[in-house]
């Protein structure tokens, strides 16, 4: 069978099982990403998350010998949340960014590029494939640009002509030859919205992000958030969305015709202080689903304090004062410590000098000795 056929046969399949976007491309070392990645490197731009050998990332020949050709695909998720629920005084709401609603993404496109996979497996029998969801060793982004799915955005996400930025990526790898497509030329023009309200200032400039500093990147740590940045967090549980909706190419759209990724607002939305007494067990049966959960509680758990704080609820204090005294993990504990001050009150001097001549840990004797010193001052 010829190569523009099976490529021919290849969209017909995406199209009929639900895939939004299909682009193909060759397995040549993306030269370009090489650069990129050095300077990232260089600067401390990384998030850690990454694979960290940048020529597994830029050869795919490395990862998977005689490497011809990469299918990229994209499906589009929602990015309007109905009949969202509303915080109300004592009954404050966090929020997951939309790449966690509903089903965990990385399921769902690992479904879709098994069903390509065995499709092609049947036109072309010996064929050798490998697929990646974003935990590969592959850029998916360098891989959708160059396939093109869509172009890189200033913000540094691909963006689609139909779908604007709100697709997931993935990409499988062959070992047979598939005509490449065209890349989509660069539509961001002289705007910089992203940029200019990106809440760190995590995109040094059109293209590069400084990871370190991205509150997407913050809100999955697991230590302590340094300081400068527990304010910008606002009600975020996990992930930011800022430099997307404020993209122009993403005005009115928004996509629900994937089942599985369809939020349910009080999963994606929830209360904030239940979320602090939840055991794992409990955690895993609520958000276990979500791609937000992959860190654990600890993280969304410490981000909910300093939403608490950034909400100045006075009806947290009781918990957050109980946290601070009985919770066994230093950063809660001490992420708890600052939101106290931040909320203020009458009795909070009291509760961190209490705590404090029972507390043990450096790093949370530290953040209440710095609670002090701001009461105090």
């Amino acid at each position: 069978m010829r190569a523009e056929h099976i490529k021919k046969r290849l969209q017909e399949k995406a199209t009929e099982i639900g895939i939004d976007k299909i682009g193909f491309t060759s397995a040549d070392p993306f030269l370009a990403l090489r650069e990129r990645l050095i300077e990232s490197q260089e600067k401390g731009y990384a998030s850690g998350f990454e694979e960290p050998d940048i020529e597994k990332r830029v050869n795919p020949e490395l990862t998977f010998p005689q490497a011809k050709s990469i299918i990229a695909i994209a499906l589009a998720y929602p990015s309007r949340l109905i009949d969202a629920p509303v915080s109300e005084q004592g009954g404050y709401r966090g929020i997951f960014a939309r790449a966690s609603w509903g089903e965990d993404y990385h399921i769902i496109l690992k479904q879709k590029l098994q069903q390509l996979e065995n499709y092609l497996k049947e036109l072309v029998p010996h064929v050798r494939v490998q697929s990646m969801v974003d935990t590969g060793v592959l850029s998916d982004r360098a891989v959708a640009e160059r396939a093109g799915i869509g172009w890189s955005g200033k913000n540094t996400a691909i963006i689609t002509e139909e779908f604007g930025s709100w697709v997931y990526l993935g990409e499988m790898i062959t070992d047979i030859y598939l005509p490449s497509d065209e890349p989509i030329l660069d539509q961001c023009g002289d705007c910089n919205r992203c940029i200019d309200v990106c809440p760190t200032g995590a995109l040094v400039q059109p293209g590069q992000l400084d990871a370190q500093s991205c509150i997407a990147f913050l809100t999955q740590t697991k230590g302590f958030l340094p300081e400068q940045y527990r304010k910008k967090l606002g009600n975020r549980l996990y992930g930011c969305d800022t430099c997307q909706t404020v993209c122009p190419k993403n005005r009115r759209l928004h996509f629900d015709h994937h089942e599985q990724m369809k939020p349910e607002p009080e999963w994606v939305k929830p209360l904030l202080k239940p979320l602090l007494n939840m055991s794992n067990r409990q955690f895993k049966e609520r958000f276990g689903k979500m791609s937000g959960s992959w860190r654990g509680k600890k993280p969304i758990q410490r981000n909910a304090i300093i939403a608490l704080a950034h909400f100045k609820d006075e009806s947290a204090i009781p918990l957050l004062t109980e946290l601070l005294q009985r919770d066994p993990r230093p950063v809660i504990r001490g992420t708890s410590a600052w939101a106290l001050v931040q909320i203020g009150g009458d009795h909070v001097e009291q509760i961190l000098r209490d705590a404090r001549s029972n507390e043990d840990d450096a790093e949370v004797v530290s953040e209440i000795d710095a609670g002090l010193n701001i009461l105090l001052d």
